[in-house]
Order: C-alpha cells, then sequence, then structure tokens
C-alpha cells in the first residue's frame, strides 16, 4: 500500500510517497518511492505496553477521526544478532490507512518519559 508522507521524516525530507509491506507479524518495510530509503519497522505492541495520544496538530494533518483505521509502527535499526537491534519509540510512525497518510509524530519526552529515541530491543525479547 502506497502512503503520502504528510510530515518530513526527519532527516529523510525528499521521502514524499512511501510503500508499507508487511514482512510478518512484527516487521513491516517502509520503501520510498522517491530514493532508494527503507526503513524497516516494527509493530511496538507485540514488544511492550505502549499508549499515547496523538496530538490535535497530527491528527489534523492526518485527518484522523474516531472511526478511522490507524496503524502505529515504529522505525527500527537492525542489527546482528538481532538482539542488539535499537527502536525509536519517542516518534512512532502513524498511519491512516484510509485516506493513505503517514506522518511520524515526535512525542514529548516530557510527558512519555517511558519511551526512548535508541531502546535496545532485548529489553522486551522474552518478556
Amino acid at each position: 500500500m502506497t502512503f503520502e508522507v504528510k510530515t518530513p521524516i526527519p532527516g529523510f525530507d525528499k521521502v514524499k510517497r512511501v510503500e508499507l509491506e508487511k514482512i510478518d507479524d512484527f516487521f513491516m518495510r517502509l520503501t520510498s518511492c522517491d530514493d532508494d530509503t527503507v526503513f524497516m519497522l516494527i509493530n511496538p505492541f507485540l514488544l511492550r505496553e505502549y499508549d499515547f495520544e496523538v496530538p490535535e496538530y497530527f491528527k489534523n494533518l492526518l485527518e484522523l477521526e474516531e472511526q478511522s483505521n490507524t496503524l502505529v509502527l515504529n522505525i527500527m535499526i537492525v542489527s546482528t544478532p538481532i538482539e542488539t537491534s535499537v527502536v525509536n519509540f519517542i516518534a512512532p510512525l502513524v498511519f491512516n490507512t484510509d485516506k493513505q497518510f503517514i506522518s511520524q509524530v515526535l512525542l514529548d519526552t516530557n510527558k512519555y518519559k517511558e519511551y526512548g529515541i535508541m531502546e535496545n530491543i532485548s529489553e522486551y525479547l522474552n518478556n
């Protein structure tokens, strides 16, 4: 499924359209339609308790409504072995799958102190 990027992903300003591909229940691949950028994504809800409120700005930008189908995934930096990989929990990617919009939502670090930018995945494996 192809999505329009509604706000630039920090460091990847040229990425305007992306293709989302499911690998399995845990992982997805996000590939830029504009260049050779590829992100490995992970379903955070299969790893840990993960809950946040999408700020109004992003709700409006993504045209999210109560009945909208949304998907939340997190960018992961994959390493070998997999246990040394890290996940960005403070800046989830939020998808409106109905409208095919995506934005990286930067959460308030004061409000969501339990979420880090580079958390080691080994903290959540085998829990």
